[in-house]
């Protein structure tokens, strides 16, 4: 909860990686609180007793809406679906405007590798931006297992993120004042 402020203020894209990972250790957790708070929060240095309860609170209310929302098992919660449309939605309004021809660069330079990962996936129902998010997210869960990455992986990624970080800084500045003003 803390950190997913914090992250959500500076950098969308880190904010929604780590969302990713927070659904994963509560499924982890078998959607339990108590397992949560033992293993998971209870854990954590430093935190006061308020910040506890907080950290606690925040977990269940996520519990609850994977619940009601259907995604106990797999998927991700409406809201962060809802930040993934927005990014998507900013994506294609940046293609179209030819003022941000530098975005257009790096996307048109990253192309290739999402059309290389859906092709590996074998199936093109998630857009572009979904496309990026959820590789740069495989390559955060290969990490943390300690395995290899190859040297094309890894060229792939750095593309991949100099991209999703160039559309995570316009979205922060489109938040910040419109990038696109309605006429």
């Amino acid at each position: 909860m803390i950190i997913a402020s914090r992250k959500r203020k500076e950098n969308i894209a880190e904010y929604l990686l780590y969302m990713w990972q927070i659904e994963d250790i509560i499924r982890g957790y078998g959607l339990d609180i108590d397992r949560i708070r033992t293993n998971h929060i209870d854990r954590i240095p430093d935190l006061t007793d308020e910040q506890r309860r907080e950290m606690t609170d925040w977990y269940e209310s996520l519990i609850d809406m994977m619940r009601r929302e259907g995604v106990a098992e797999r998927g991700h919660l409406q809201i962060n679906r809802n930040i993934m449309e927005e990014l998507a939605d900013l994506h294609r309004a940046l293609l179209a405007a030819p003022k941000f021809g530098d975005y257009s660069a790096e996307f048109y330079r990253t192309l290739p590798y999402i059309v290389d990962l859906r092709s590996r996936a074998g199936s093109e129902t998630e857009g572009e931006i979904e496309t990026c998010f959820t590789a740069l997210y495989g390559l955060l869960l290969l990490r943390l297992q300690g395995k290899e990455v190859s040297p094309q992986t890894t060229e792939a990624m750095k593309q991949i993120s100099r991209f999703i970080a160039t559309l995570s800084s316009y979205f922060h500045k489109n938040e910040q004042e419109p990038l696109f003003k309605n006429d």
